[in-house]
């Protein structure tokens, strides 16, 4: 089977199961808000509360370094922190999906993959909610709008896709290895200080710049900020970075995900 053949596949699959997707999200919706009085205004006051923590902490840290404070600091933190939230709830939820699904698995037959896709595609949904709480910010700080908002959703929609290549394989690795799951913690709170979430790499030197941009997670933010903060859009290089790891991740999540989905029942 060609590799053209192989996508049209997953195209089909995916429609033929779409409303299972469509249930799941909705069911992951109502259990994450279950018993709540505020419910889904949750989803806006939590990334706004989050945002007000860390602007007390880290404001009068930073106004010392090169260049002074960073404008608009609470629309800066508040950007880092939504994407970020984004990779990290959709890898972490994705990573345990198969394992969570075993019971389902065992019994009906449903391609794998659609429970890491489900995981990320809600952790996606999670975001625009966010947003809501990203445009009254911006509205209350007096900060400026853009025609180049609009541009944003490249970098969203790319760090979508970059999020599920890693999710699969995840998924993949944590059904041999349980340890996988202890060790993505770890690594997401390590790779959160090198994201550029509450500080400029400008601002830093010019080596620790050079070694924060190996971290496609700065792409992916700083792009978003470029279109949405500053009104700059999206350079080249932030095009082809965010565009071509978020290919890379989706072909080596499904190739290393296919190659083992088979034998995932002996494991789980």
């Amino acid at each position: 089977m060609s590799k053209r053949e192989k996508f049209k596949l997953y195209l089909q699959d995916f429609w033929r199961y779409r409303f299972l997707i469509f249930y799941l999200i909705s069911r992951d919706f109502k259990l994450k808000y279950r018993r709540s009085v505020l419910g889904v205004v949750w989803s806006v006051l939590n990334p706004l509360l989050m945002s007000l923590v860390m602007y007390v902490v880290f404001s009068s840290i930073f106004k010392n370094l090169k260049g002074g404070g960073i404008d608009n600091f609470a629309v800066f933190l508040l950007i880092g922190q939504i994407l970020f939230s984004m990779f990290s709830e959709g890898t972490a939820n994705a990573m345990q999906s198969v394992l969570s699904s075993a019971p389902l698995l065992r019994k009906v037959y449903i391609p794998k993959y659609i429970f890491p896709l489900e995981k990320v595609t809600f952790a996606l949904v999670n975001c625009f909610f966010s947003l809501v709480a990203l445009i009254i910010l911006m509205i209350c700080t007096g900060c400026r709008f853009y025609w180049t908002a609009f541009l944003a959703i490249y970098p969203l929609l790319t760090l979508y896709v970059f999020t599920l290549g890693i999710g699969l394989f995840l998924a993949m690795a944590t059904v041999f290895f349980r340890d996988v799951i202890h060790a993505w913690g770890v690594f997401c709170t390590a790779l959160m200080y090198f994201s550029a979430i509450f500080y400029d790499p400008e601002q830093m030197g010019a080596e620790i710049q050079k070694f924060i941009k190996f971290n496609p997670m700065y792409w992916y933010i700083t792009g978003f900020r470029k279109c949405v903060l500053t009104g700059e859009g999206l350079s080249q290089n932030m095009i082809i970075v965010c565009g071509g790891c978020a290919v890379v991740s989706l072909l080596v999540g499904l190739q290393a995900f296919r190659a083992k989905q088979d034998k995932f029942v002996l494991h789980l």
